[in-house]
């Protein structure tokens, strides 16, 4: 939170304070009709507000400043009560005493009427100070509280989008490299054979990489983008195979206006072209999206040899992307990953902006 506007939150609150005296003060000189007694009353009430302040004051902050942080925001709930009692006796004492001297030094009147019950008025006096001593420190620990929480909130969000930020970075240079580099040399051996063909995927890989440098920069983006983005990437990765039924793709649902954050789908759907290593295999890799009206689904399967590399369902790619989605769509995403011999599969549901 902004420091000028703590300030205006203790200057109001003390404003408010001294707004309380002048209001008595300004009932008591107006009613003419008031008795001595009544006067009196009202006089010290009057001087026990104005010089309850000094208390008021040390209460305050010492609750705001070291009861607070000390004992509140470590659940030590029992100590803050009995050291906030402590804290606001204490500073009634000390204001009471530097109101016997003013009295005794005849610069106002004695409340007690000439000391008949000193001792009683004492009472009276230190548990008043202390009551609004605790009261203002009360208003101190809300005031605190509330400039606390309010503070987290902005860091969290913070630190969410910091998140966000990074991983979303770390996922794309896990991406672009392995895409990158494979692309190029496919294109370039598929220069010789059929100059058209390999310039109609650099316009693809060209595409791509606009996207994943510049779209991806938004929070979300539509939907229809990131589908033309898988589909030019499984447009590139078919370069490496003339098998035309290597892989499966299909959209179904209504794509419309629906909103969507970027690269979500795109992790897996690189996993699986990474994992399959058999490419003469029909249907090597099935990738679908299901598109209604509260959500979108990513089903992506691949098929794998038992015999190469296993394909891991956690391992750091998943763990990260299992991250972003947790930051991005916390509490309203399921994803569902499952192994078997030779299939792997991903299903993963989020909602749609």
């Amino acid at each position: 939170m902004k420091k000028y506007f703590v300030a205006l939150l203790h200057i109001g609150f003390w404003a408010c304070y001294l707004l309380a005296i002048l209001i008595i003060v300004t009932i008591a000189y107006r009613n003419s009709a008031m008795s001595e007694r009544e006067f009196r009353m009202v006089n010290a009430l009057q001087n026990l507000l104005f010089f309850a302040l000094f208390p008021s004051i040390i209460t305050f902050h010492l609750f705001y400043f070291f009861l607070f942080p000390s004992y509140i925001q470590q659940n030590k709930f029992f100590l803050s009560f009995v050291y906030g009692i402590a804290i606001a006796i204490a500073a009634a004492a000390l204001g009471y005493l530097f109101l016997r001297m003013l009295i005794e030094s005849g610069w106002m009147m004695d409340m007690d009427q000439g000391g008949k019950q000193g001792r009683s008025t004492a009472v009276i006096v230190i548990t008043s100070m202390t009551l609004i001593g605790m009261i203002c420190g009360i208003v101190a620990l809300i005031m605190r509280g509330f400039i606390t929480w309010f503070s987290e909130i902005k860091v969290k969000q913070m630190l969410r989008e910091k998140n966000y930020e990074m991983e979303m970075a770390l996922i794309k240079s896990q991406l672009d490299p392995h895409l990158l580099f494979n692309t190029i040399n496919n294109i370039d051996a598929l220069i010789l054979r059929d100059a058209v063909k390999a310039s109609d995927y650099l316009n693809r890989l060209s595409d791509i990489m606009r996207f994943v440098l510049y779209e991806t920069r938004a929070n979300k983006i539509l939907l229809s983008q990131e589908i033309e983005y898988i589909e030019k990437y499984i447009g590139l990765q078919k370069i490496r195979t003339a098998n035309e039924s290597y892989v499966q793709w299909s959209v179904s649902g209504t794509i419309g206006n629906k909103m969507i954050a970027p690269m979500v789908f795109i992790p897996f759907i690189e996993n699986a072209f990474k994992h399959t290593t058999n490419k003469k295999l029909e249907n090597a890799i099935t990738i679908r999206v299901l598109i209604t009206e509260v959500s979108i689904e990513l089903i992506c399967e691949n098929r794998f040899e038992s015999g190469s590399i296993r394909q891991a369902v956690g391992g750091l790619g998943n763990e990260l992307v299992q991250k972003r989605l947790d930051l991005i769509y916390a509490g309203t995403h399921l994803l569902e990953i499952k192994k078997s011999d030779d299939l792997y599969r991903v299903h993963l549901t989020i909602p749609h902006g």
